[in-house]
């Protein structure tokens, strides 16, 4: 059987999600005019470097535990933003101690998913609070920290950084 090749398609106005029927050999329409759940029960971060974080992020994290929000990381950002977009919840990449600025590149990792995201009826923010799509680009590499997801998951996450 394997997996569904899908395709999201957002041109300013809204996202469509697209699903690939190998009957045909085409991607047909599935998902018309995706929302993105407000809230979600997933939260997706490496744990392994829970000691570099922030004590905000740390307690927010912990909060999700005692929420009983479940932790799934796949390690690939359009995966596990995929799942976001589709089921709720929140991705992050937050700073650690030894990538101070982040590790995403805010040009072609961090700017694409946050478009698609807000499209949808989400929010992309730094760990600074800084609206992503808002960040100058000046130069190819650039890197940030991103907290992108549901709305209010990432309200909840402003609160404790």
């Amino acid at each position: 059987m394997g997996h569904q090749q899908c395709l999201f398609l957002q041109q300013g106005n809204g996202v469509n999600g697209f699903t690939y029927d190998r009957g045909i050999g085409e991607f047909c329409l599935s998902h018309p005019d995706m929302k993105m759940p407000n809230g979600g029960s997933y939260y997706s971060v490496n744990q392994g470097y829970y000691k570099q974080f922030s004590n905000g992020v740390q307690q927010f994290i912990d909060n999700c535990a005692t929420r009983n929000r479940m932790l799934r990381y796949i390690g690939s950002m359009v995966a596990d933003v995929h799942r976001t977009l589709c089921l709720g919840g929140i991705f992050m990449y937050p700073q650690t101690t030894k990538n101070p600025e982040g590790k995403l590149r805010i040009l072609y990792e961090c700017n694409p998913l946050s478009f698609l995201v807000e499209q949808a009826g989400g929010l992309s923010i730094t760990e600074k609070k800084e609206r992503i799509m808002e960040i100058p680009v000046s130069s190819l590499h650039q890197r940030t920290s991103i907290i992108i997801g549901s709305k209010a998951l990432v309200e909840e996450i402003s609160s404790f950084i």
